[in-house]
């Protein structure tokens, strides 16, 4: 257990032979990086660096930070080459519902700066995508009911950059 600070004593005369007493009896010997210059020392800070490292170490996009029009915005841009991918007609349209749901959700309650937005027709993507085909889709089976994602999730996965 600690030990408490003596009546007299300032806080940073007390914190300093702490670090004093740990440092003499070894606690501070074979640390990672000892010796070593601190990371970004002598630089200037940026403003929300700490942000800027959390991004960078948990290797997230820094999309998750933008306002969620944008971020709709952004994913209608890339809305062609997210359905490429996919293999069946039903696929693309249900991708593009869930994106008009959320176009839809966000217009009704309005937050962040305001970007104009509307839905997506889903019959010209369908014939997009039916376009860029050059394979014949593979047989339609019965794909099995979806759960919805809850908005923890959805947070959670453009957080980590999944979509």
């Amino acid at each position: 257990m600690t030990e408490r600070k003596p009546l007299g004593m300032t806080f940073e005369s007390w914190i300093d032979r702490q670090i004093r007493v740990a440092h003499e009896r070894g606690e501070f010997d074979d640390l990672d990086g000892a010796g070593e210059p601190l990371p970004g020392a002598g630089k200037p800070l940026e403003e929300q660096w700490w942000v800027k490292g959390y991004i960078d170490r948990e290797g997230l996009s820094g999309e998750a930070l933008l306002p969620t029009p944008l971020q709709l915005r952004k994913e209608i841009e890339r809305l062609p080459e997210t359905v490429q991918q996919l293999p069946t007609e039903q696929a693309v349209r249900e991708t593009v519902s869930d994106l008009n749901r959320r176009i839809v959700e966000w217009l009704r309650s309005p937050s962040g700066p305001r970007v104009p937005l509307s839905t997506v027709r889903v019959d010209d993507v369908v014939e997009r995508w039916r376009g860029e085909r050059s394979t014949p889709p593979p047989p339609a089976t019965e794909p099995a009911p979806a759960r919805p994602m809850s908005r923890w999730r959805r947070f959670t996965r453009l957080l980590s950059g999944k979509r």
